[in-house]
């Protein structure tokens, strides 16, 4: 048969030299002179393990193409399909037909020239790519069919194409093969984002996740039954996995066509079509970041495909706890660094360019973007983490839920929260979406998620993280800090964020701090009581001294955190609860209003007492080298309660007294309660010893050794 192939690349032209060593004629069609003019002085050349050939082949440019063509083939990438049937127009014989030899559905585009009676479609699954010009390598021989765009019945004209194409077979449904492809294809695309082969991003467990989600969105949005090939079965995408990387090990093709015209051949991929046929948030993640690679800002590399990873785990994990507000496309990062490639959850209440600062109110994720990044998210973009996503908190940290805004849930019972406010970044780290998330502590709001959580929670020295580009409660007692899944990320994290170096880690012999009667108090609950008892024993067992300490220095300055916390927050909040109250949930709008009633003597009076009594709480260190507290006096309950409440107060027995010193704090996993439910246990340091106080928690971590649990929304 006669047949001119408009796209003499790698499938075009393996066609094309498979038909004319059979005996057709065939017109070969290509943009690029070079190759057309090898074609016309050598050949064609096929080579590779399936066989290799050279015939002697008729190629032009598109400008010497025929007035009339009888049957045309066009077989370029997707993107360049409208340019290549527009070459067809008007030249194509009344009896003749077009027939796509492509990716992607292009049928629609493809009738709108020829109509849609002069057109078959085909599916080609054989992997080959262009080695020079006049050169093709053939890596396998794959599914080939051929069909009526309609379906139905196998025409004559079907079956005179298939008699002719290498390998062809007809069909009824070539629609159902596309689609299938298209799903197949998605989890190419997800892949050619790494330098992996097609068969490892397709074998190794940790993409699997993301490549049956993949495969799953594409395929639920086919109108037809998608059809399976080469080991790929839509109704068995588990199995699927297995016969794929087997079939693609058998290839001489190692990588996809989508990542060879990102880092080879340095041209446009097709992901402009992807992104045209196809919706889902995961086939849009895959596309933004190939097109960031386009741009020059990434390049192809495993950090890439941890990250699509991560926002999958982010969409089924994360957002069914209420934890994200808004998963970032691709982030802008340096390309280098201590994080790079970390995957970084920002709490809704610090800038990040482009997205409103949101603060768990429905008004203000409504408002203007931010202009520009608060600079602890600066610093994680250059140290090269992914900043990829916005984690809810509990309205402007003021410790209750606005109750417009879903209330972030505990990924270990999501019946139960996750706490406040940092709840969003606790439910992201906890369930394993990330390694770790930057969070906001003004009386415990990184740290009693923590404890809720079954993650480090590290809440710095004063400003250690600058506050800059955060929204203000109380400015005196607010912080900006790490929830981390452990002590050696948050360490990572935070020495990468300040530019401070890690401090050895502790060997033993750590002098470690309890106040007595802590743990008799009436607030604290006997499952808790029992794993902060037994950590003590833990820790005097691996060698560790226990010493006593009088807490009641602490017990002291406690007593002026309401007053310095409600006047702060009156007046970063006051005018605007007072000309616009409908602004803030109930709860909110009474706690600041109690702010009102706080005189600027009474703050004043609490500024005084709080200096007085920082070098007595200072004194409490000088026989030890850390001191150990409960995070919280129970575990996760069903919501969290306001601060102003007696439930709230209690909340926060351990927590708020080093917001008032302002010295590092950290809560590490310690246990479990009864019913599965994480508890944790905070360790103390004085301030600006952050990093030693690392240490030391990276040793009490390691002596612990608290059994790791899988979150029930796994």
């Amino acid at each position: 048969m006669q047949l001119t192939i408009i796209g003499a690349g790698a499938i075009g032209g393996t066609i094309g030299a498979h038909m004319i060593r059979a005996g057709h004629d065939v017109l070969l069609c290509d943009a690029d002179a070079a190759h057309v003019e090898a074609i016309n002085r050598d050949g064609l050349s096929i080579e590779g393990p399936v066989g290799s050939f050279t015939v002697a082949a008729r190629a032009v440019t598109p400008d010497e193409l025929p007035d009339r063509l009888r049957h045309v083939a066009i077989a370029v990438k997707s993107h360049h399909t409208v340019s290549a049937a527009e070459l067809v127009r008007d030249r194509l014989d009344p009896d003749g037909y077009l027939v796509s030899f492509q990716n992607g559905l292009t049928a629609d585009a493809l009738t709108a020239v020829v109509g849609p009676d002069r057109l078959l479609v085909s599916f080609v699954n054989f992997g080959a790519d262009v080695l020079g010009p006049g050169r093709i390598m053939q890596g396998n021989i794959g599914t080939f069919r051929v069909g009526e765009p309609t379906g139905g019945e196998i025409t004559p004209r079907v079956r005179e194409l298939v008699e002719a194409l290498p390998y062809a077979e007809a069909t009824g449904n070539i629609m159902g093969f596309l689609w299938g492809k298209e799903a197949y294809g998605a989890m190419l695309y997800a892949g050619a984002v790494s330098d992996l082969s097609i068969a490892d991003s397709l074998e190794a467990p940790e993409w699997r996740p993301l490549m049956l989600a993949i495969a799953r969105e594409v395929l639920a949005q086919s109108p037809v039954k998608p059809e399976g090939f080469d080991g790929f079965e839509p109704d068995d995408l588990e199995g699927s996995l297995a016969r794929l990387v087997a079939f693609n090990r058998g290839s001489a093709k190692s990588h996809s066509g989508i990542y060879r015209d990102l880092m080879v051949r340095k041209r446009k991929t097709e992901v402009d079509d992807l992104l045209h046929d196809l919706a889902g948030p995961l086939t849009t993640y895959t596309g933004e970041i190939i097109k960031a690679i386009e741009r020059g800002e990434r390049t192809c590399e495993v950090a890439n495909l941890e990250l699509l990873a991560a926002y999958e785990r982010a969409e089924r994990l994360g957002r069914p706890l209420n934890a994200v507000v808004e998963l970032f496309h691709a982030p802008l990062r340096t390309p280098g660094g201590p994080l790079h490639g970390v995957q970084v959850g920002v709490k809704d209440i610090i800038d990040i360019a482009g997205h409103p600062r949101g603060n768990g109110n429905p008004h203000a994720m409504r408002a203007e973007p931010a202009t520009a990044d608060a600079p602890v998210v600066t610093a994680l973009r250059a140290a090269g983490a992914d900043v990829f996503a916005a984690t809810s908190l509990l309205e402007y940290a003021a410790g209750a839920n606005h109750p417009d805004v879903p209330e972030a849930m505990n990924p270990f019972n999501p019946a139960r929260t996750t706490g406040g406010s940092s709840g969003g970044s606790a439910a992201l780290v906890g369930a394993g979406v990330c390694a770790v998330a930057l969070g906001t502590d003004t009386g415990g709001s990184i740290r009693i998620p923590a404890h809720y959580c079954a993650t480090v929670g590290f809440k710095p020295s004063h400003g250690a993280l600058p506050l800059d580009g955060v929204e203000p409660l109380a400015p005196t007692l607010d912080h900006v800090g790490l929830l981390a899944r452990d002590v050696a990320t948050t360490t990572t994290v935070f020495a990468a964020l300040t530019g401070g170096e890690p401090a050895p880690r502790d060997a033993g012999a750590l002098r470690v701090g309890v106040v007595p009667g802590q743990l008799d108090r009436p607030e604290m609950e006997p499952d808790v009581t029992a794993a902060i008892r037994a950590s003590i024993d833990a820790l005097q067992a691996a060698g560790c001294s226990i010493v006593e300490v009088d807490g009641s220095p602490f017990d002291a300055l406690d007593k002026t955190f309401s007053a310095i916390l409600l006047f702060e927050a009156w007046r970063a909040h006051g005018t605007r609860a007072s000309t616009d109250p409908g602004h803030y949930g109930p709860e909110t709008l009474r706690l600041l209003r109690s702010g009102a009633e706080v005189s600027e003597d009474d703050y004043r009076a609490a500024l005084a007492e709080r200096e007085r009594l920082l070098p007595a709480v200072a004194e409490v260190y000088a026989g030890i080298d850390v001191l150990l507290t409960p995070a919280a006096p129970f575990v996760a309950p069903v919501t969290t309660p306001p601060v102003d409440t007696p439930e709230g107060a209690a909340e926060g027995l351990f927590t708020a007294v080093h917001n008032l010193t302002g010295a590092p704090a950290l809560v590490l996993p310690c246990g479990w309660s009864a019913d599965g439910l994480p508890i944790g246990l905070q360790l103390s340091s004085p301030r600006g010893t952050d990093l030693r106080l690392l240490a030391m928690a990276g040793y009490v971590e390691s002596a612990l050794a608290v059994e790791s649990r899988t979150p029930a929304v796994h």
